[in-house]
């Protein structure tokens, strides 16, 4: 972290973290106690198909207010319908983020498969002058301190 807060300092740039997460729509089946003869139920609307997935930016700058930049991505099961993010929806969201914080960003995120894929390569490469990318380790607790994990050696 410590060259990304320098790079941060350098370019006077927007230090910015993204995540990504995902929820399937399907509710989920349990058993519980009930009274003897009575069946507890919980009723739920519709068939509950699909997923929704949101991408989010945390975004830190001193002197600015912090900002919060993310996509929603929802699939409902229909044919030839997305089921996740694509290379491009990162690349927008990107861009996105570019036009919204008005100044160069100091990007870090994880090694998912599609921040590896040579079509948001070409966008990092393409847009070098406002955009550094840092890929964090696939594992690495000795990056946090409260987990307990020690470095390797």
């Amino acid at each position: 972290m410590a060259a990304g807060k320098s790079t941060t300092a350098e370019c006077n740039a927007w230090i910015v973290f993204e995540v990504e997460a995902g929820q399937s729509m399907t509710p989920p089946r349990a058993r519980t106690w009930g009274r003897i003869g009575q069946t507890p139920a919980v009723k739920v609307r519709g068939r509950g198909s699909g997923r929704v997935s949101i991408a989010g930016m945390a975004c830190y700058k001193p002197g600015q207010r912090s900002r919060l930049i993310y996509a929603i991505c929802e699939y409902r099961g229909r044919k030839d319908e997305p089921k996740g993010f694509s290379w491009r929806d990162f690349r927008d969201l990107i861009v996105r983020a570019r036009i919204q914080l008005g100044g160069p960003i100091v990007l870090i995120w994880d090694n998912i498969r599609l921040h590896l894929t040579a079509g948001i390569r070409e966008c990092i490469d393409a847009n070098a002058e406002w955009l550094t990318v840092f890929q964090l380790p696939t594992y690495a607790p000795d990056l946090n301190p409260h987990s307990g994990g020690h470095p390797p050696g």
